[in-house]
């Protein structure tokens, strides 16, 4: 079933448009990353499915729906999470989950799972200004689940964290995507391979890119050969033909050399270092990466 969709969604500001007419859906129980550079219009669109910015053009569409109430559907985890220091995690938690109608009862049992869920069952009576940067990325994730919403968008959640705080930050959103259907931007690309279903890959306001890493791969992907001899800044200016080489890239004497098609790019670099006589230390064929890809869309 699909959870979200977006269709045509733009986005202007005076004369310059950020968000350009960008479609995209996400189905119940998949974790899907808005991945792109900073500036790419990744918190942009996450505010106007929340109904914090309204669009200039499109629609946003929940279970098929225009929903003018989205604070029961959805739950937010903004990148730096603010929260009353002198409060304690559960009266935080108590907090919010008045504020979405759960009655007294339900609250406390719910506050209790949640606080388990995050690993701060221990810590639920301290007060939030004693909370470690971690410690309230989590509690962010527990009072945006309090409500037992549909889906959960975080933006950048894990960015401001130490490695520590963002291995243990994964994990724990390993364990919500079994549960909860996710939606969180990031620039990040490990972070995305790690959890996600389904990436879309923004740049200066369009949607380049979406689908399964599978699928992004097999639709992407161009052929890379590798290229090592001695005196490289020689011989590599030689291998620049636009009929059959998209890009070269050089590192000291090892050439990487994007061809247009594999058979093609292989028969005329092989015809060009024998001509060239160049001592080869290695010849290999191969595949672009999910980086790769990503570098090359967003230069």
């Amino acid at each position: 079933m699909i959870m979200l969709q977006v269709n045509h969604l733009r986005k202007q500001y005076a004369d310059k448009e950020v968000i350009k007419d960008i479609d995209f859906q996400i189905n119940q129980d998949e974790c899907a990353a808005l991945l792109g550079p900073n500036g790419a219009g990744k918190t942009t669109i996450i505010k106007m499915l929340l109904g914090i910015t309204k669009p200039s053009g499109g629609e946003i569409l929940f279970e098929g729906h225009r929903q003018d109430k989205i604070r029961h559907f959805i739950g937010y985890l903004p990148q730096h999470p603010t929260f009353y220091p002198w409060m304690t995690g559960k009266e935080l938690l108590a907090f919010m989950g008045g504020l979405s109608g759960i009655d007294k009862p339900a609250l406390s049992h719910r506050m209790s799972e949640m606080l388990e869920l995050v690993g701060l069952s221990k810590d639920g009576d301290k007060r939030i200004v004693t909370y470690s940067g971690g410690m309230k990325q989590r509690l962010g994730i527990a009072q945006a689940l309090i409500h037992e919403p549909k889906l959960l968008i975080m933006d950048e959640p894990v960015s401001a964290l130490d490695p520590l705080g963002r291995r243990d930050m994964l994990e724990l959103l390993k364990m919500i995507k079994k549960q909860t259907t996710i939606l969180f931007s990031t620039h990040i690309l490990h972070d995305a391979e790690e959890l996600c279903n389904k990436i879309f890959i923004l740049n200066q306001g369009q949607l380049l890119v979406n689908g399964s890493i599978d699928q992004i791969l097999l639709q992407n992907q161009q052929p890379i050969f590798i290229i090592q001899a001695p005196h490289a800044n020689e011989w590599a200016p030689q291998l620049v033909n636009p009929a059959v080489v998209e890009s070269i890239t050089q590192n000291e004497n090892l050439v990487k050399v994007r061809v247009n098609h594999i058979d093609q790019g292989r028969s005329w670099l092989l015809d060009t270092i024998h001509r060239l006589k160049l001592p080869i230390q290695k010849f290999e064929l191969v595949q672009e990466s999910l980086e790769d890809i990503f570098m090359r869309m967003v230069k």
